[in-house]
């Protein structure tokens, strides 16, 4: 008895739909699973960031706090100024992108060579702004003392305005000897010192009887608790254990080392994204320019690399409104 084998036209063909399945080239097509993977590998990472912030939603760092920085206006407080540019600066070269992508389906090299163009600068100035809002972030602006539990106490004055250590210390006379191999445990050489040391701010402080302690609690309103004088000579005497300036991987001025954690980590992936987006631009770019796809009569690169770009783009709106504005 012989079965009845049903023929649809399409035998031999990728997926028995064509070469082309959901009407998409394979290049298309790789560069959508490539998107789907990565936006699996963000969403983890916001996802944790999530439950972190959660865990300690009374003590996590005030964004408006921390990036308030804004190029050649020093001293001068921008709340998330400069990251709002950055994200309209990256946004705007995601339309300069789509552009470049319409200018291919026309066939119009000259127009894909601009908007290309115009879509590299636009990722250049955003990867540097980032390295720069990196290098604030690393150095710090006004310094705290760590206490026993990781926590960090800061300066502020009478009205409630930060005060740095730099205009708190008091030079101590005496050497400062920084721990190493030579004068120590032989297998355990010390860290850098600290520009100013904790006895320096402690003898600072006291003459200053206009300063106050500010601590990483968070009240009701959202502010950040200000301890009592009284209330602050005790928390300093009792609990502090050493200065920070800046933050690192380990220690954080702004408060919880998690929050400076994250922000490498993720502003660092999503900046490496960028960063490899802009060199496949400007490796499209030389192509379109030398008349690569013009020969090919398909402009289709430009389309795919769009699609990156476009991926990018999307990605960094979420990190925005999760880590900088929520």
């Amino acid at each position: 008895m012989e079965a009845t084998v049903v023929r649809t036209g399409t035998e031999g063909k990728t997926w028995g739909g064509g070469n082309e399945p959901l009407k998409a080239s394979y290049g298309k097509m790789m560069m959508w699973f490539f998107i789907l993977s990565d936006a699996l590998t963000f969403s983890g990472f916001l996802a944790a960031y999530g439950f972190s912030r959660f865990k300690f939603i009374d003590s996590w760092p005030i964004a408006d706090e921390v990036f308030n920085h804004f190029p050649f206006l020093h001293g001068v407080d921008a709340p998330m100024y400069y990251v709002a540019l950055m994200t309209f600066i990256l946004i705007f070269s995601s339309v300069t992108m789509v552009l470049a992508v319409d200018a291919g389906h026309h066939m119009k090299k000259g127009k894909v060579t601009t908007y290309m163009f115009l879509t590299i600068i636009g990722g250049l100035v955003f990867v540097g702004s980032q390295a720069w809002e990196w290098k604030n972030f690393i150095s710090g602006e006004y310094g705290a003392v760590t206490t026993k539990g990781g926590n960090v106490l800061q300066f502020v004055d009478g009205e409630g305005h930060r005060v740095g250590l730099a205009d708190i210390a008091v030079p101590i006379a005496g050497d400062r000897v920084e721990h190493e191999a030579n004068n120590g445990i032989w297998f355990d050489e010390g860290k850098d010192l600290p520009t100013y040391s904790l006895e320096e701010v402690k003898a600072g402080f006291i003459q200053n009887e206009d300063l106050l302690i500010r601590t990483q609690q968070l009240t009701e309103d959202g502010d950040k608790t200000i301890l009592s004088r009284e209330e602050s000579l005790l928390k300093l005497n009792n609990e502090a254990v050493g200065t920070v300036e800046g933050a690192n991987l380990v220690q954080n001025e702004y408060g919880s080392p998690l929050f400076a954690d994250f922000f490498f980590f993720i502003t660092g992936f999503h900046g490496f994204h960028v960063f490899s987006g802009v060199i496949i631009n400007i490796i499209i770019f030389f192509n379109v320019i030398i008349g690569t796809y013009e020969r090919r009569g398909s402009y289709e690169m430009v389309e795919k690399v769009g699609l990156y770009w476009h991926f990018v783009d999307l990605v960094w709106v979420f990190v925005f409104t999760f880590f900088y504005l929520v």
